[in-house]
């Protein structure tokens, strides 16, 4: 296509004009070096020609005279620079950088007020184009404090003002901020789109090649895509309900290119007449709040309006007179200006019966169709498109929108007027807001003196200091729990095992049945009582004391042991988080208590099974010496006693259940007599016997379960301080005392491996586990950490107002310098008389 386009444009001029003959030759030179070419020079080397055929252009018309190109030819040549990186949309040279304060330092306000595209010639002096540079640097300034005491969230008096865009829905308001932003990026749609303000930061770059987009409080980075800028603001405006209409929570959106002048807006819901059949019926109401809140003072406002449309009809202009009756900071803007008489068009700019300080100016905003047939313009500039389409409107119909017509056309002259406007009432509220300023920074500052003594304080100084201070109290931990701890841990867990199996196997059994002894197999009978005159050869009890001794032995000791250390372990590490700092912050007992399990988990593993291979010997055979044995003797002794003891306060719950200890005592009578046959039931009792109900026979039948447990424990208590449970050799005699010591055993060798292994593992990973795991935390988690705590919440953001004041201050006098450096300037210039007056009229700030 471009070779064709080349050869094609290089004989049509010299069929028009023989002087052009030399660089038509160099043209077809050129086409056939770049077709030659590899693919990575074909586009520059297009470029060249397309140069090459500007020149030659330039060149014919100086030495034939005007000569009439084609559409399809100056299709192609106008749109030889459109792809170039950056966007800018067209020709003309890349984005010079802002050299304010030298000659000729308007190259940075001539791309930002599209001055040095096609469709506009940059007329401005050198003067001029200096004091528009000036200007820039203090809007963007004026911007970055305002984007500043955004951060502060305090009263509206710390509120620098911005254009706040208002028009109905199809007034053409989103064409109009596209054409100042170049691109198309707002959200489209058949139905109800927008449903959130979008707070829109225009920053100029000129030193940057590419333009892109930011969603400060999304973190989605710098976005080059126009189109996919356009779908997250349809997607955050599509997550408001339809059935809440629109919200006031509002989208922020910052976008640099080299091709926009710095610019703070706010795009509003477009007013509706009528709501849809789909629409909720509050819809309209809802709109007129919302952009009633954002135009109020001191906020400029952007009234958009149809030229097709009479003023009179206009929503936007009706809102803007509610909030700002004398029109003295509403710019109004008319739309499709190509749709009307240019006379009818000139009238409307000229309107009386609507006047506005500021007054009016008229755009098209309409990209032409043919710029949309060859090529999808994707993420390209389309302002100098719309440019060249609106000067070729305007300029022919000079009689109406010239020079002597005093009316104000075009998308760059809207782009410059918003940013005087700006600049000027920023610089009128820039007093007031620096009283402000100053007044919450003392009291910012009292609030940190007395409340806080001065402490400075960050979100990662508070988690060094939480993390520092936990570590400490885990030392101080771990110096108290050892080996000690978990052999106290470890036996009592061993002591109930052994409760347990003397239970089951000596011990009397819940009584089941209101049967007769008599009728019972011989295995519920309890022949415990027989024991101390027993056969020593009697196999029975050697059965039980083997079976019993084998059950703990191999009850599983590397698990149990590792498990119930492992757990205390844990218990504490909670118990020291519910101490700590971190006691506010869920998400630091969540990242500590993960931590804690992964270590003991990945820790007991491996221990339990060492534990299981050194606890093996145990299994098969046991030697006990005499120290062990009285260990063992006094050790039952006591946890025979806490049993006794626990079966009396059994009993005494359920006296009370049963309504007191007569009748418990009536109801375990009857039962007694049941079971000895001297009472004979009907059945099984099972609907209640003997004048008591089913229920209280039950509670009688625990009753006296715990009365028959306690006379049983307390004659094992009188035989293990009997003289036959004195010697070793008696442990078939004595099942409790034998059963202990190999509890006791069985502890010695768990402790302390689990000191070894277990313990000393864990107190050396924990913190430094900690100590990595908090160290990778980004800003955002550790700021987010910080303010769980709601007093540390307070207290950061104390001290970042305090901050955030301070450098808004500090950026207060570098504008107080430049607006002296701008009065020395002006006084060593050579500026006539007017043009001081309207230089020192822009500046004055405080």
């Amino acid at each position: 296509m471009f070779a064709t386009a080349i050869i094609g444009g290089a004989a049509y001029l010299q069929y028009q004009a023989v002087q052009a003959g030399t660089y038509a030759i160099d043209i077809f030179g050129k086409v056939k070096d770049g077709a030659t070419s590899t693919a990575s020079g074909l586009w520059e080397g297009a470029n060249d020609v397309f140069a090459q055929m500007g020149r030659g252009w330039d060149k014919t018309k100086e030495d034939a005279g005007n000569v009439e190109m084609p559409q399809w030819m100056r299709d192609i040549y106008e749109g030889r620079g459109s792809s170039k990186e950056g966007g800018s949309g067209g020709g003309g040279p890349e984005p010079k950088e802002s050299n304010i304060g030298a000659a000729g330092a308007g190259a940075a306000t001539a791309a930002a007020f599209a001055m040095d595209s096609e469709g506009e010639d940059d007329t401005r002096s050198e003067d001029v184009a200096a004091r528009d540079d000036q200007m820039m640097m203090l809007t963007r300034k004026m911007i970055e404090i305002r984007s500043l005491l955004q951060t502060v969230e305090q009263a509206d008096s710390l509120t620098l003002p911005s254009i706040v865009v208002v028009g109905s829905q199809s007034s053409g308001k989103s064409s109009v901020l596209e054409a100042i932003v170049g691109h198309e990026f707002l959200p489209k749609g058949s139905n109800m789109v927008t449903r959130r303000p979008i707070e829109l930061t225009l920053v100029n770059t000129p030193k940057a090649h590419a333009e892109y987009g930011e969603f400060p409080a999304l973190g989605l980075g710098k976005i080059t895509d126009f189109t996919q800028i356009q779908k997250t603001l349809t997607d955050l405006n599509l997550a408001v309900p339809e059935k809440d209409c629109v919200s006031d929570d509002p989208i922020q959106l910052r976008i640099h290119s080299p091709n926009v002048p710095d610019l703070s807006l706010i795009d509003l819901p477009g007013y509706i007449q009528v709501e849809a059949f789909d629409q909720p019926t509050e819809l309209k109401t809802k709109i007129q709040a919302l952009c009633d809140k954002y135009i109020q003072a001191p906020n400029v406002i952007l009234a958009i309006s149809a030229a097709d449309v009479d003023l009179a009809n206009s929503t936007a202009l009706r809102a803007s007179r509610r909030a700002d009756p004398r029109g003295e900071r509403t710019i109004g803007v008319v739309t499709k200006m190509d749709l009307v008489d240019p006379v009818r068009g000139a009238q409307i700019l000229k309107d009386r019966n609507y006047p506005l300080r500021l007054g009016y100016v008229g755009v098209v905003c309409k990209i032409p169709q043919e710029s949309r047939s060859l090529f999808s313009r994707g993420s390209a500039n389309i302002l100098n498109a719309i440019t060249r389409n609106e000067s070729a409107y305007f300029n022919a119909h000079p009689e109406s929108f010239g020079e002597s017509s005093q009316v104000l056309t075009g998308t760059p002259n809207l782009r410059k007027k918003l940013m005087h406007v700006l600049e000027s009432t920023m610089s009128s509220s820039l007093a007031t807001t620096s009283e402000a300023i100053h007044h919450e920074l003392a009291e910012a500052t009292y609030e940190f003196k007395v409340q806080y003594n001065e402490r400075s304080l960050s979100a990662e100084s508070y988690l060094a200091e939480s993390l520092d201070a936990f570590k400490h109290s885990f030392k101080g931990f771990s110096d108290q729990f050892g080996r000690k701890e978990v052999r106290e841990i470890v036996k009592h867990e061993l002591d109930q095992q052994v409760l347990n199996l003397l239970a089951q196997r000596y011990w009397n059994r819940p009584v089941e049945t209101l049967q007769p002894l008599d009728k019972l197999s011989e295995s519920v009978q309890d022949p415990l009582e027989s024991l101390p005159k027993a056969d020593p050869e009697n196999p029975l009890w050697h059965l039980k004391l083997d079976a019993s001794t084998s059950t703990l032995t191999k009850l599983g000791i590397g698990r149990l042991a590792t498990t119930i250390t492992a757990q205390s372990l844990q218990s504490s590490i909670q118990s020291l988080i519910h101490n700590s700092t971190f006691s506010n912050h869920p998400f630091a007992i969540e990242a500590i208590t993960q931590a804690s399990e992964n270590i003991l988990r990945d820790l007991s593993f491996d221990t339990s099974d060492e534990l299981e291979i050194c606890v093996k010997p145990y299994k098969y055979r046991i030697e006990l010496d005499d120290n062990e044995w009285k260990r063992g003797r006094e050790n039952i002794t006591t946890v025979l006693k806490g049993e006794l003891h626990d079966c009396e306060a059994a009993t005494k719950v359920v006296e009370e259940q049963i309504g007191g200890r007569r009748k418990m005592k009536d109801v375990v009578s009857f039962i007694d007599r049941v079971r000895k046959g001297d009472v004979v039931l009907e059945g099984d009792g099972i609907g209640g016997a003997g004048g008591f109900s089913a229920a209280l026979l039950e509670k009688g039948k625990e009753a006296l379960f715990l009365r028959d447990r306690s006379d049983i424990i307390r004659m094992r208590l009188a035989a293990v301080k009997s003289r036959q449970c004195s010697d070793k050799k008696n442990k078939y005699y004595c099942p409790e005392i034998f059963l202990d010591a190999v509890a006791d055993k069985l502890t010695s060798t768990a402790d302390l491996f689990l000191d070894a292994e277990l313990l000393s593992k864990f107190y050396y990973q924990f913190p430094r586990v900690l100590e990595q795991h908090f160290r990778q935390l980004d800003d955002s988690t550790i700021e987010r950490f910080a303010r769980e705590d709601p007093k540390i919440k307070r207290h950061l953001d104390v001290v970042k107002r305090k901050e955030l004041l301070e450098h808004v201050l500090k950026e207060m006098d570098s504008l107080r310098q430049l607006e002296a450096r701008e009065k020395r300037n002006s006084s060593r210039g050579t500026q006539t008389e007017d043009d001081g007056r309207r230089r020192r009229k822009g500046w004055g700030l405080f």
